[in-house]
């Protein structure tokens, strides 16, 4: 006999937009109604109901007060790194687990190309999770070291950005948190449409989805995401090297991925970011670097080399000098003419930097303010 005691169903994230269109829609309500909704809870992101919102049908009222919460996520606590430029953020699900968001503030007037000031002013990226933990097992990756628990649904993928909202006006947006993006398909589809429509109106373009390689979902992001930028994590010149630090890479063969990225560009004509941890002594040397621009050579891609961050005192992996850092560069963008950046370390300190996710937040609070640095992600292409 069931308990009369069981819990009610737990109301949906208002984010979550197929489902709040589908409701919309079964109650006939008009679905225009929808952004007026985001914008209020994104203006008021501290609103404990909905029922404030202006100029909706009674049934709307009604509706949202059944099966809808403003955030279905809490922000529970933040952290500045020492010098500003990052905060990270420790957000809460529904269901009882966490993910970490992280705020990258830049002044790209700071940093030049071909050796000329670069236009433009103050802005922040957001690095969003996707999913808890992660089930590539990447062994340089923090977050592998989680293994995957769940997908955050399109709501808690946008939630991110507002309560992110609430310490920067975001202008970016990077999938590079916790989690294999495109082991999410569905939810990052819908989420980056809610990103990009009203009242977010965030620029396709200026929103980056970075994996390991899932072959199958790059033949699909072609055409369900015009215009976002793809980020691949390559991490090796050759499939030996990438399944010794990349276990999933067994599953994508390095030669099947390239074809797949070369179809990819083909239709797109859209040049496509190259992630590349750099390993001292396993894949940062100069004939790893000409291997590397061989294998790049045919496409239009940018090079984004990654000093590795140390996940513990149990990494079996040290930061590359930035002596041979600069010698892979200079093989790259001097021998094969791939332009080639070198990511700057920002929020190591807060656990915050790339490879460092992990649910974990030191008691440093976010005070506001923030020291600017010259722009990394926003790279014009």
């Amino acid at each position: 006999m069931a308990s009369s005691s069981a819990a009610a169903p737990s109301r949906r994230s208002v984010f979550d937009a197929a489902y709040i269109r589908s409701e919309f829609a079964a109650a006939g309500i008009s679905a225009h109604f929808i952004p007026l909704i985001w914008k209020y809870v994104l203006q008021n992101p501290r609103c404990g109901d909905l029922a404030g919102i202006p100029s909706l049908p009674a049934t709307a009222y009604a509706l949202l007060r059944q099966k809808f919460r403003p955030t279905t996520s809490t922000l529970t606590a933040a952290a500045d790194s020492k010098d500003r430029t990052t905060t990270k953020l420790l957000i809460r699900l529904q269901n009882g687990e966490s993910v970490e968001a992280v705020v990258m503030r830049y002044d790209t007037r700071l940093g030049k190309y071909d050796g000329k000031p670069r236009p433009g002013g103050v802005r922040a990226t957001l690095c969003v999770s996707s999913q808890v933990g992660c089930k590539m097992g990447c062994r340089f990756c923090a977050t592998g070291t989680m293994g995957f628990k769940s997908n955050l649904s399109s709501g808690e993928i946008v939630e991110q950005l507002v309560h992110a909202s609430r310490y920067s006006q975001i202008r970016n947006v990077v999938f590079m948190g916790m989690g294999e993006p495109l082991n999410n398909y569905n939810a990052l589809v819908e989420a980056i449409g809610v990103f990009t429509g009203s009242p977010f109106q965030l620029s396709p373009k200026r929103i980056t989805v970075s994996t390991v390689g899932i072959i199958h979902a790059i033949n699909r992001f072609k055409d369900d995401l015009p215009n976002v930028n793809l980020a691949v994590s390559l991490h090796a010149p050759d499939q030996d090297i990438r399944c010794q630090i990349m276990p999933a890479a067994r599953a994508f063969p390095l030669e099947k991925l390239m074809n797949a990225l070369q179809s990819y560009q083909n239709e797109r004509d859209q040049a496509i970011f190259i992630e590349y941890i750099m390993l001292d002594g396993v894949n940062d040397q100069e004939e790893h670097a000409h291997q590397l621009g061989k294998l790049l050579e045919t496409f239009k891609a940018v090079v984004n080399l990654i000093p590795f961050n140390p996940i513990g005192s149990s990494s079996n992996f040290k930061t590359s000098s930035d002596q041979n850092v600069k010698k892979f560069q200079k093989v790259l963008r001097c021998t094969y003419g791939i332009r080639t950046t070198v990511r700057q370390q920002m929020g190591q300190d807060i656990a915050g930097a790339c490879g460092q996710l992990v649910v974990s937040l030191p008691d440093e609070r976010s005070a506001g303010g923030a020291t600017l640095l010259s722009d990394i992600e926003d790279l014009r292409i």
